[in-house]
């Protein structure tokens, strides 16, 4: 993998590969928020009940958490260009498909497609990032990353309404997904002339067995965190939490097991004894874990509580993803000056947004949109200080060789927080909104964000003082 680094016409294209990659992963961010302003006129049009366009969402998430690791490693042995050409393909073709279903169900399906295609395409962005950019152009490159990040979600929520909106040719929602069929034509056109090759590991083949495993264990735990609330929290939900649990222990074991025997296991095992890896892995948990549900909670406080259309409702984000792009850009110099610094501050400053957004709520009867938005700024700076150097930061003393499990154990890692997040401070939300008031409840969600943010904060700080690992 060390020939990526060390190939003198890879780093003089590297900024085309750069660009390349990206572009992937501002289709896979637009495409998250970009369905969820579809979504009433997909269940008006399908006749699909609520329960299967919540599966539209969920089982996305659901094939992406649980096959990311095996992504990372399939790049790991096959080689990130190969694997990164074959998931955008598979990616466009569903997505295609997705635009064509006729039935609830049968979106559901191709959404699951959607989502494993998706668990192939974007663990190789990192990858490469961390396989080309291992000098003092490192902070500047995923500075991008970073700022793409942001420029995803303002184009999501805002292209969304517009596709919806303008009904091109009749098409409706299903120029959602359409929209990513051209992009993913040129990306792998791009990707086939310009990004470097690396020949495949000799001997070396997917871990099967724990890939299975791993599947389901992940699936027992994510399953039941997106879906309980629709029960009530019964008795087998906790029970399958707790075989995953049992299943992901087991996992480990035979990882070990399968390393013993000379194989090589779906994750790279040094990491797991890597300490500054493992603590940064922790604080990616708890920063995920109030990222995606703050914007559930925030869309849903708007609607319900202050009575904000929801495309106006959409629009109070642009404003914080803009804000977030522009933190983004200068978090990429900082870090390389600061280091994990740049993110501790970048966590004190979501919590002063957080505490003006409270204030905002508790001294004004009825913010507008234009209000929120304005106090939203200052969590979106804070977000974007955190979130473009924080995969640097926790891959910088991953090797080269297992850049993909890296990565993969990183997107795994931050999707299982994002569904936790949803699932815990959602139902919370909704308890305390059902039993009390919005704004109780939003003040209860935003202890939880600030809790979760400043947990994120201390294992950043631990990571900074772990001991090097001598052993990679």
């Amino acid at each position: 993998m060390h020939q990526i680094v060390s190939n003198p016409v890879d780093s003089q294209h590297r900024w085309w590969v750069l660009a390349i990659v990206v572009s992937a992963q501002f289709m896979f961010g637009v495409d998250a928020f970009i369905v969820n302003v579809a979504i009433p006129t997909i269940a008006a049009e399908l006749h699909a009940s609520s329960a299967q366009i919540e599966a539209v969402i969920a089982i996305y998430l659901i094939a992406y958490a649980t096959l990311v690791v095996t992504g990372g490693r399939l790049g790991d042995i096959y080689g990130t260009r190969n694997v990164f050409i074959t998931g955008v393909a598979g990616f466009t073709v569903t997505s295609l498909w997705c635009g064509l279903a006729q039935s609830g169900p049968e979106l559901i399906t191709a959404r699951l497609a959607q989502g494993a295609t998706a668990a192939l395409m974007v663990p190789q962005v990192l990858a490469t990032l961390h396989l080309l950019f291992a000098d003092a152009a490192r902070g500047r490159a995923f500075g991008i990353y970073g700022i793409v990040l942001g420029l995803a979600g303002a184009a999501g929520f805002t292209l969304g309404g517009v596709l919806v909106t303008l009904d091109l040719a009749g098409l409706g929602w299903r120029t959602v997904f359409f929209v990513n069929v051209p992009l993913g034509i040129i990306i792998i056109g791009a990707a086939a002339g310009i990004m470097p090759t690396v020949p495949r590991r000799a001997g070396t083949r997917l871990d099967i067995p724990g890939a299975v495993v791993l599947f389901i264990g992940l699936l027992c735990l994510i399953g039941p965190l997106l879906f309980g609330h629709d029960i009530n929290w019964a008795a087998p939900v906790w029970l399958a939490m707790a075989a995953g649990v049992a299943i992901i222990a087991g996992f480990v074991r035979l990882e070990r097991a399968v390393a013993s025997r000379g194989g090589m296991p779906l994750i790279d095992l040094a990491l797991l004894s890597d300490p500054a890896f493992m603590r940064g892995l922790v604080a990616v948990f708890f920063f995920f874990f109030a990222n995606l549900s703050f914007y559930l909670i925030m869309t849903m406080f708007m609607q319900r509580g202050l009575q904000i259309p929801p495309l106006q409702a959409g629009l109070v984000f642009v404003p914080l993803a803009l804000t977030f792009v522009v933190a983004s850009r200068h978090s990429g110099a900082r870090a390389r000056h600061r280091g994990t610094l740049v993110l501790i501050e970048g966590c004190a400053v979501q919590i002063i947004g957080l505490a003006l957004l409270v204030a905002a709520v508790e001294w004004i009867d009825a913010p507008s949109a234009t209000t929120l938005a304005l106090v939203l700024m200052v969590f979106g700076y804070g977000q974007g200080l955190v979130m473009a150097p924080l995969s640097s930061a926790v891959l910088s003393t991953v090797k080269p060789a297992s850049a993909g499990a890296g990565s993969g154990m990183y997107g795994t890692t931050a999707q299982i927080a994002n569904a936790a997040g949803v699932a815990a401070i959602g139902a919370v939300f909704f308890a305390i909104e059902a039993a009390a008031s919005a704004r109780l409840a939003l003040f209860a969600a935003c202890t939880l964000f600030t809790l979760s943010i400043i947990i994120c904060a201390v294992f950043l700080s631990w990571m900074r003082r772990a001991p090097p690992d001598h052993t990679r």
